[in-house]
């Protein structure tokens, strides 16, 4: 009789049915609750969270989230032109103060002159 397979148990549920004991469910396992506060979510979450938390529809927060590196991305690319734009123009009022300083001999000393002080007046406005 040790080769035979034990015999299946049956139970009773609480609500009156009966079952086969291998076949119960699972034991309840409530889940966890974490407590997290806003400003330990990730940003992108955080900003999620205040805007849906203001009432805005999640299409506004999707499309921040979509947006919101794009501006910085085309913003930062706006700044790296003008400042490359603002080298050359520097670069270039000084080369054309070197060269008219060197070769126009007391005339371009004048022009130079000249040029030095209107820009001064600019840089007082």
């Amino acid at each position: 009789m040790e080769s035979l397979p034990e015999p299946v148990r049956v139970v009773q549920l609480p609500d009156g049915t009966y079952t086969y004991a291998d076949q119960l469910p699972a034991t309840f396992q409530p889940t966890q609750v974490v407590h997290q506060h806003i400003h330990q979510a990730p940003p992108d979450r955080t900003v999620q969270r205040i805007a849906l938390g203001s009432g805005i529809g999640a299409g506004a927060v999707a499309a921040g989230v979509y947006f919101g590196p794009l501006l910085v991305g085309a913003f930062t690319a706006i700044a790296a032109n003008l400042a490359l734009l603002a080298f050359l123009a520097v670069a270039l009022a000084w080369g054309v103060h070197t060269v008219v300083k060197s070769i126009g001999g007391p005339d371009g000393m004048a022009a130079a002159k000249t040029l030095a002080k209107s820009r001064r007046s600019l840089r007082r406005r």
